[in-house]
């Protein structure tokens, strides 16, 4: 077993923690959530499950682009940035960006407040938006690994 086997296998479970975690949230928690007749209740709960994710998803994203520049550097694949036929690895990149971005930018800067204050003036209007966002992201990021899979095997070349 080579080191590139190692940091393919550390790669697939982050993602599959990472983005496995945000379907959970996005299609199991967040409905079950929602459901809640008290938004104060709603809020605790939600923060509760969500915020230990969080945690765990800094970790998961953190290993995620480790081991997708390891394996870049040590495949000396920097050029496939410069082929359009290698879109999907824009994309990964891009949702790594965006997903590193809100959980170690955005939340601790402006996120955890901004919603606080959302949910205590709008609970369901908070709510409804909160799905909506994470039902955007799950779908991109699923679109996503599907595309890397299909490239990294010559599907979409």
């Amino acid at each position: 077993m080579d080191d590139l086997t190692i940091a393919r296998a550390l790669h697939v479970l982050a993602l599959v923690h990472w983005i496995g975690g945000v379907a959970m949230v996005t299609a199991v928690i967040l409905p079950a959530v929602n459901r809640l007749a008290d938004a104060a209740e709603r809020l605790r709960v939600f923060e509760a499950i969500e915020g230990r994710f969080s945690r765990q998803a800094r970790i998961s994203t953190a290993l995620a682009g480790l081991s997708g520049f390891y394996m870049t550097w040590r495949l000396s694949a920097w050029d496939r940035f410069l082929d359009p036929a290698f879109w999907w690895m824009h994309a990964m990149v891009g949702i790594w960006v965006i997903f590193t971005f809100v959980l170690f930018v955005a939340e601790p800067l402006f996120l955890h407040k901004w919603f606080h204050e959302r949910a205590g003036r709008d609970p369901d209007g908070t709510f409804r938006l909160v799905m909506r966002l994470h039902w955007m992201l799950l779908s991109i990021s699923l679109a996503t690994i599907a595309a890397a899979v299909l490239g990294a095997h010559g599907a979409l070349a």
